[in-house]
């Protein structure tokens, strides 16, 4: 009702509702981690397990200054918005290969940080090569053929590219830890949600790449993440 400009329009927005439209993009925001986050048609709702990221991610810069975070798979770029809302003095860069994500992610971190098109981690500066103290990434990790399984509101919703994870849900993932250790410094990290139950496969593509790796788990979120650290 608050988010209604008439009654004319209050009935418009239940319509779209009940023909099972997500609530987020009926009114238009979601919240996340205390911050209200535009959303936009076609673009990913941020999820309120996906705090796990932002909070993991400024508890690894504790005592860095001026960090630099990256969020891959940014979305609606609501990591970065958390982290910025913790850490202001971080150096925040956001992909997403979806230009009507990056446009949304836009309109989210103006004044946040630098919002960049392209495929994970190709899409970044080269001048932030070896200098990156924390890279998340919130990419689509469920299996392809489970997609069906999901609820209407995501499968019908949402951009097949920000939920089809490839056969075992893991092959994103594969791909982003390929590439950050190009990117991260020495000491620097990487932080990849996943599901309880994936979480072995996510940890083991980190570890193929010379990561050392860890679990990082929220039973009040229902989260689940894998930690993963590079060089000393």
């Amino acid at each position: 009702m608050s988010a209604a400009s008439s009654l004319a329009a209050l009935d418009a927005m239940v319509d779209r509702r009940v023909a099972g439209e997500p609530l987020e993009l009926v009114i238009g925001w979601a919240e996340f981690a205390g911050q209200r986050i535009a959303v936009e048609p076609g673009v990913f709702v941020p999820r309120r397990r996906t705090v796990l990221l932002a909070e993991t991610a400024v508890a690894l810069v504790d005592g860095v200054a001026g960090p630099v975070v990256v969020d891959l798979c940014c979305g609606t770029g609501a990591v970065a918005a958390a982290v910025h809302g913790v850490r202001p003095d971080a150096r925040i860069h956001a992909t997403d290969i979806d230009p009507r994500a990056v446009a949304c992610a836009r309109r989210n971190l103006v004044n946040v940080g630098e919002v960049h098109h392209g495929d994970l981690a190709d899409a970044l500066p080269v001048g932030l090569v070896g200098r990156v103290d924390v890279m998340v990434v919130n990419a689509p990790y469920v299996p392809t053929d489970e997609i069906a399984l999901m609820p209407p509101e995501a499968r019908d919703h949402e951009p097949w590219s920000a939920l089809d994870g490839g056969p075992d849900g893991v092959v994103v993932h594969r791909r982003v830890a390929a590439q950050a250790s190009q990117w991260l410094r020495s000491g620097g990290h990487l932080v990849i949600e996943t599901s309880r139950r994936q979480a072995g496969l996510t940890l083991a593509a980190m570890e193929e790449q010379g990561l050392a790796v860890r679990v990082a788990r929220s039973d009040e979120l229902d989260a689940t993440a894998v930690v993963g650290t590079f060089g000393s």
